[in-house]
């Protein structure tokens, strides 16, 4: 069973909400772990994408939008909208409204909410199919 954790930021900015997912990305990669970023739609995964390049000066984490097709360079960071790749399983970074599929066979799902009311909604169904699936979550308000 994975690892379930809850990053709830005090802001209701999306910007705020990407620049610290950006944060985490990073920490992940910087590991060796090789994470899949779950978003709703395309221009989401376009922001983080370019946010990716840009959030700190001197930061470098290879990425790219998963259309489908999982690439063959795997020692990178997925961004998209679909279920996760098999290779991009271990860590789910879930940025999205819905629950990701599959996040059984994860080692990780992080959770990263912004303070909006339309957010914690998605969220607390999710966390209720965590808490329901017998997973320990943690929580962090940040």
């Amino acid at each position: 069973m994975p690892e379930v954790t809850f990053y709830i930021l005090n802001s209701e900015s999306l910007y705020d909400r990407y620049l610290f997912a950006c944060k985490l990305i990073e920490k992940a990669y910087s590991t060796g772990k090789f994470c899949y970023v779950l978003l709703d739609n395309l221009e989401q995964c376009q922001d983080l994408d370019d946010m990716l390049w840009t959030f700190r000066a001197g930061s470098f984490v290879p990425h790219q939008l998963f259309t489908g097709t999982a690439p063959e360079i795997t020692s990178q960071v997925l961004i998209g909208t679909d279920s996760t790749p098999t290779e991009w399983q271990n860590v789910v970074f879930n940025l999205s409204s819905q629950l990701p599929q599959a996040w059984q066979q994860s080692i990780r799902v992080l959770e990263i909410l912004d303070n909006s009311e339309t957010t914690k909604v998605t969220a607390r169904e999710r966390y209720r199919t965590y808490q329901q699936a017998g997973i320990k979550i943690d929580t962090h308000k940040i």
